[in-house]
């Protein structure tokens, strides 16, 4: 079971990166993106002010609903895996904490990866939408072992093996 939970795991992974840090480039074009320099138009174009991009796709913005569906849902909805597979792979990913630090780090690794190869733009709101989508994903795996293990289920099964 863990294998093929595993092997789900790179496979959305690989999804994962591709749509973050590879979305709009091909393998021809990536060679130019691989060299870090300093653009300083490049480097302005972020946001590192948290809630700021948040705010303005929800008030401000005059863009089609699609698009801020798709910047603030996306965000959230692509990390979910992240969160419901972490806990079932390594007993380490038990705790909401462990799931809030690795879901955080893992999306800051994304946002300086685009930031220093220009593979996007670096945003702190997509970590914060990034991380709560890693604590949904964790919170049906959180209640599924919080009611079976009252109910004794998961020990009385666990015993009778």
């Amino acid at each position: 079971m863990k294998i093929l939970l595993s092997l789900f795991m790179v496979l959305y992974l690989l999804i994962l990166t591709k749509l973050i840090l590879f979305k709009t480039l091909s393998i021809t074009e990536l060679n130019g993106h691989i060299i870090f320099s300093f653009n300083g138009r490049y480097w302005g174009s972020h946001n590192f002010i948290p809630f700021k991009t948040i705010f303005h796709y929800l008030f401000l913005a005059d863009v089609n609903t699609s698009i801020r569906i798709e910047n603030i849902v996306g965000n959230i909805i692509g990390f979910i895996p992240f969160g419901l597979m972490l806990p079932l792979l390594s007993k380490r990913f038990s705790q909401l904490r462990s799931i809030f630090i690795a879901t955080f780090c893992f999306s800051f690794t994304y946002e300086v990866l685009q930031l220093l190869f220009e593979l996007g733009s670096f945003d702190t709101d997509d970590m914060i939408l990034n991380t709560l989508g890693g604590i949904i994903g964790y919170l049906p795996i959180k209640l599924f072992y919080t009611v079976f293990k009252k109910n004794g289920t998961i020990y009385s099964q666990a015993q009778g093996q």
